[in-house]
């Protein structure tokens, strides 16, 4: 549910874990209001009305079922067809204010029905232009009042006498959206107990014939010694692999917490209304092929009875905590016991990363294959893992983000805690389509993919093999402390390969000090070369590369060491072993250590350690860097703090919204306006404009150009305009560096000759003087919510493609890395002695972008292109908006996909 409430209804989780629907009241809900009233007690009727007053609750009830409007607003909680809780709103005279009051059915309180509400009705009050709510409570009303002060807004009180006016700020500022959050995470743990802390597991399906994949996930069950009652559902036997067997769900001694469903596509939506019934919370859908009826039958069925949801199409869930021992896959092997959590879309994909783990003996916390991701998500399994005790390095892969503003907050907090690792997967055209096809998702561009993993610190590795030997690393080295490398080496070309990886993965190989150089050449043998790479020669002898290595990593100009070995006669003939010598002694080890063997089979091990822990080992030298690299960038992330969200000064957001509605008002499919609004727009904001004049007739172009150009005649541009042009240059709709009244008619003659019947005017503008054109602009994606993009412009754009993005709302942290993340970046700081240009303006335009992206919801696109930046300030050339009627959408309303 939106700001509209007379869109759909929604189902969100209580605190208790319970899923209930919230949606606007109705006429037909009279009867059940009158009801909810008529069962209170006196005591609840008091603190409501003020008085135990029967006729104060029938009219109560009959006033929320009036219809719905901007001054009037009325949410029902339902739980299984019965409404249990009420909350509304009425427009007061003074702008901007609404009376709110709060109705909990008896036996339902505790439980968060109220707080739910009321965030849903701010949600909508707010898309009505409403700022405040203020609401009466008795004094002694600890609960009501206690509801209010927890929301996490801004709340002010004022006591007279038995009663206290509570005054409710609705700014969706981040406290309240942190407050948000942990009611939801609370709720979200609840739900997902019965998934992952299953005390009893049903599979449906489970067939009689070896290769099915029910037997398959209930022979895993009992191997892998499952801990709870399990069952097993199939009308043609009493039991199975030695597991008790009923007809139905319906018929088993007691409603299991799991049930994981393995039929046919057909018989699913059966299972899943018979399973609600039984009183079952939390099924997996194995079942693949279901059909857009048999799927919403199948959601439906899990909302009206409360169930959460994994799947459908999809290997199943595990946990190895040893008090457990559930495994309700059908991969081929269980996961060990650790602290890897692993959360997929793709089944494909979670075997791989299963059996990859298990290579490295890294075990696993929790495993979730969530398949087409009805219900269960990513963001439902970082939460799990953030709380659960156990979960240290958090593994995902998925196609498609249902919430990615909430996934982004939850991802920041996480990460705070624990390494997230991912694949970006779908980074090209071909592999989008295949990601859409295969999960049902949308499609998401690689720019917006990305800004989402920049900012929430998700490390983002290219493929799953990449992922796994950067989850080697996370797992088994401590952080860099920064991105300095000394290589160390026994062959000088694995020492050069090694060299090279580093760099092209962003490394540093620093020079190394003279007290370093000195105590390297103290240990090591006669002919070694102490630079870096530091080459210790194939006569190293394993205390001599040992003492080499404990020098490297204990010493404050080395973040890092790539140690880079190939197998020697020399060593073979002395005794001595080298890796041996790199695994000495990591205890003591203050710097990570990486690696090479180029004759090692696997492309990535973990080697335990003498003094404890393990070394990864890598087939490669890019491996180990991009792995370092990983590492270094989240020991980056770690040290930045939070950014703060500027505000700039002289910006009229509702001028804004009020332009774009009048717009909008003659234009109700949307599109792109004309000069006149957009230069309105960005004015609203404070986006510096060249100057310009707008004529529809040729006198008129050489009278603004006579203005324009000042007394000496400067040149002038002039810009040819209709409805839907987007691409002037490539439209042959400019013509430039225009001197006196003879060239400006000519221009606009041979404009109005090319383009007749589209060309509606020009735009005139002085001829721009030199300077870096660069790009900034805003658009609106389906998924993510506004992106802010910027990078260098002109009619280079598309060609360079030289652009960095992020999600709004940006901080300042944001703002500075877009502007140094580009290409082109050296030339905005002042490259080659050139003065740095306007970075103060940039930074101001960025922010006033990100505001007006954030708060005018009927733009869907900006595009300020070029905008000419010199060292003494910056204006935009050329601008172009497109508006689209508002789709009122609040990413952070707590609600089930």
């Amino acid at each position: 549910m939106t700001g509209d409430l007379s869109g759909p209804a929604i189902h969100a989780l209580l605190a208790d874990g319970t899923t209930v629907r919230v949606r606007a009241v109705e006429p037909e809900d009279r009867d059940q209001l009158h009801r909810l009233y008529a069962r209170m007690s006196p005591e609840n009727l008091r603190m409501r009305f003020f008085a135990v007053s029967p006729r104060s609750a029938a009219l109560a009830a009959d006033h929320a079922c009036t219809p719905s409007g901007p001054g009037h607003r009325a949410l029902a909680a339902e739980l299984q067809g019965r409404i249990i809780g009420l909350a509304e709103y009425d427009a007061c005279d003074e702008r901007g204010s609404a009376e709110l009051a709060v109705a909990v059915a008896d036996g339902q309180h505790h439980r968060g029905v109220g707080t739910l509400l009321v965030e849903h009705l701010a949600s909508a009050a707010r898309a009505d232009g409403i700022t405040l709510f203020l609401a009466d409570a008795l004094s002694e009303n600890a609960e009501v009042l206690r509801l209010f002060s927890d929301l996490g807004l801004r709340v002010t009180r004022r006591t007279d006498g038995p009663e206290t006016r509570c005054t409710i700020a609705l700014d969706q500022d981040d406290a309240y959206l942190r407050a948000v959050e942990k009611r939801g995470r609370t709720a979200d743990l609840a739900s997902m107990e019965p998934l992952f802390r299953p005390r009893s597991v049903a599979v449906v399906g489970a067939g009689r014939r070896p290769g099915s994949v029910g037997r398959a996930v209930l022979r895993h069950l009992r191997t892998s010694g499952f801990t709870g009652r399990l069952f097993a559902v199939n009308p043609h036997a009493h039991a199975l692999l030695g597991v008790p067997s009923y007809p139905a769900v319906a018929a088993l001694p007691f409603p299991p917490d799991l049930v994981v469903v393995a039929t046919p596509a057909t018989a699913v939506p059966t299972v899943a209304e018979e399973a609600g019934e039984a009183g079952v919370h939390a099924m997996v859908v194995l079942s693949a092929g279901l059909d857009p009826v048999q799927a919403q039958a199948l959601l439906t069925a899990c909302r009206t009875h409360g169930i959460r949801l994994v799947g459908p199409n999809c290997l199943g869930v595990a946990n190895t905590d040893p008090a457990l021992r559930m495994d309700a896959t059908f991969a081929a092997g269980h996961p060990r016991p650790g602290t890897a959590g692993i959360g997929v879309q793709s089944g494909g994909v979670g075997i791989a990363l299963l059996e990859g783990l298990a290579r490295l003996g890294i075990g696993v916390s929790t495993f979730a294959s969530l398949g087409d991701k009805y219900d269960v998500s990513g963001n439902d399994m970082l939460q799990w893992w953030e709380n659960d005790g156990t979960t240290d390095l958090a593994l995902l892969h998925l196609e498609s983000f249902g919430n990615p503003r909430a996934f982004s907050r939850t991802a920041r907090r996480v990460t705070r805690r624990m390494p997230l690792l991912t694949v970006d997967a779908g980074r090209t055209d071909a592999g989008r389509r295949a990601a859409a096809s295969h999960s049902a998702a949308a499609a998401t561009g690689t720019l917006t993919r990305q800004a989402l993993f920049i900012q929430a610190g998700i490390t983002a590795t290219r493929s799953v093999g990449e992922l796994l030997e950067a989850a080697a690393l996370f797992h088994a080295q401590p952080l860099p402390a920064g991105t300095r490398v000394a290589v160390v080496t026994n062959a000088g070309g694995a020492g050069v390969l090694a060299a090279d990886a580093c760099v092209e993965a962003g490394l540093v190989l620093p020079a190394l000090t003279s007290d370093l150089v000195g105590d390297l050449l103290a240990v090591l043998p006669d002919g070694a070369a102490v630079g870096n790479p530091v080459d210790v020669t194939a006569a190293v002898a394993e205390d001599e590369l040992g003492a080499c290595l404990d020098r490297l990593t204990a010493h404050r100009g080395v973040d890092a060491v790539v140690v880079a070995l190939v197998p020697t006669a020399v060593a073979a003939a002395t005794g001595d072993d080298l890796v041996r010598a790199v695994t000495r002694g990591p205890a003591a080890r203050r710097s990570p250590v990486a690696l090479v063997r180029l004759e090692q089979d696997a492309s990535v091990r973990l080697l335990p350690a003498a003094e404890g822990g393990e070394i990864p080992s890598y087939a490669q030298p890019h491996a180990a860097a991009r792995a370092l690299a990983h590492a270094a960038r989240r020991t980056a992330w770690l040290a930045r703090p939070p950014g703060t969200r500027r505000t700039p000064e002289g910006i009229d957001p509702p001028r804004a919204r009020a332009v774009a509605d009048q717009w909008l008002t003659g234009h109700p499919e949307g599109g792109w306006p004309g000069p006149r609004t957009c230069a309105e727009l960005l004015g609203c904001y404070g986006i510096p404009q060249s100057p310009w004049a707008w004529a529809e007739t040729e006198d008129d172009a050489v009278r603004a150009a006579e203005h324009l150009g000042g007394s000496d005649g400067g040149r002038v541009v002039l810009k040819a305009h209709w409805p839907g042009l987007v691409h002037k240059s490539e439209q042959h709709a400019v013509r430039l560096d225009l001197l006196g009244e003879a060239q400006v008619r000519s221009a606009y003659q041979d404009l109005r000759t090319r383009f007749e019947g589209l060309m509606t005017g020009v735009v005139v503008q002085p001829l721009a003087e030199r300077g870096t054109e660069l790009l900034a602009g805003i658009v609106q994606d389906q998924v993510f919510g506004p992106l802010i993009i910027f990078g260098l412009g002109g009619t280079a754009t598309e060609v360079f493609a030289d652009r960095a993005a992020r999600l709004a709302p940006l901080t300042d942290l944001d703002v500075h890395d877009l502007i140094a993340s580009p290409r082109c970046a050296p030339l905005l700081f002042g490259a080659s002695g050139a003065d740095p240009l306007d970075l103060d303006g940039l930074e101001q335009l960025l922010h006033r972008l990100s505001g007006m992206a954030e708060n005018v919801p009927q733009l869907a696109e900006a595009d300020l292109n070029p905008v000419l930046a010199t060292p003494g300030g910056l204006a935009v050339l050329d601008a172009r908006v497109r508006l689209l009627p508002p789709r009122p959408h609040d990413p952070y309303l707590r609600r089930l996909r």
